[in-house]
């Protein structure tokens, strides 16, 4: 094992997400369900008009990756825009986003956060509704403010961002996944 992964394995254990040991793990017949059913989640924030503001990238970018990061588990990548666009304020280069794949132990611990943890404190929540699953039954959801994470503090994060989260099944067929969704126990509307 090279020395990056036993390092790896010394800060989270054996799990490999601190998320994991908090949570006090997931049965080993759930999470085969998951990674069985679930291709990938990918998780990603834009950052709009926060990038045009001055020492964006040496103050609020570093704060925004940090709470990022908290929430996903790994180091997110910066999207920049491939062209500049002048009807939108945007010059090539830029910072637009940010993103994140999750995929293994990270998708199982993200999943189960996510439909156990974070919807419950959605204020108003009321469940998702099925029009969010697309022909391709990828759910996806989007979040006003990262806040509604439990492992970002509100006092400690002085830029509130929006999020989106979408779940990528493996079969590309929307009856299927919407189906699985359920037996997975996201709560979808009535």
């Amino acid at each position: 094992m090279s020395p990056k992964h036993e390092t790896h394995k010394k800060a989270h254990g054996a799990a490999g997400t601190p998320a994991t040991i908090a949570t006090g793990g997931i049965s080993p017949e759930r999470t085969k369900t998951i990674r069985g059913f679930l291709d990938k989640i990918v998780v990603n924030a834009g950052v709009g008009r926060a990038s045009q503001t001055p020492n964006f990238e040496e103050k609020a970018l570093p704060q925004i990756m940090r709470d990022f990061a908290l929430i996903t588990g790994q180091k997110p990548r910066v999207n920049r825009a491939k062209k500049s666009i002048a009807g939108f304020k945007v010059r090539e280069g830029q910072i637009v986003g940010i993103h994140a794949t999750l995929r293994a132990g990270n998708l199982v611990d993200f999943f189960e956060r996510f439909h156990r943890i974070i919807l419950p404190r959605v204020r108003d929540f009321g469940g998702i509704s099925v029009d969010h699953v697309d022909e391709h039954g990828t759910l996806n959801v989007g979040f006003r403010e990262h806040v509604t994470f439990p492992e970002v503090s509100p006092e400690e994060s002085p830029l509130v961002f929006p999020l989106g989260v979408s779940l990528v099944p493996r079969k590309r067929d929307r009856a299927a996944a919407v189906d699985q969704f359920r037996a997975l126990g996201i709560p979808f509307k009535k």
